[in-house]
């Protein structure tokens, strides 16, 4: 009688066990597919920041200089 009551035991601690392992996988999984997920959006945001930045940098060569608009005849600066 003694020995089925250890046994019953030991196979609810195993039972217990697989559970946690089981959910421990599960969390593990959900983890690392929200870490890749995390990853791979940071990878697109660095490579359109390189995108704008080479955008910005040729529209800065483009540039032109300041042309002031109030020496128009409408606004009638005779000096």
């Amino acid at each position: 009688m003694l020995n089925y009551f250890q046994t019953k035991t030991t196979l609810l601690m195993l039972f217990e066990q697989s559970q946690i392992v089981t959910v421990l996988i599960i969390v593990v999984v959900f983890f690392s597919i929200l870490l890749v997920l995390g990853v791979r959006k940071s990878y697109k945001l660095k490579k359109e920041n390189e995108h704008l930045d080479k955008i910005s940098e040729e529209l800065a060569k483009q540039e032109e200089t300041y042309k002031d608009f109030t020496e128009g005849h409408m606004y009638d600066n005779k000096k």
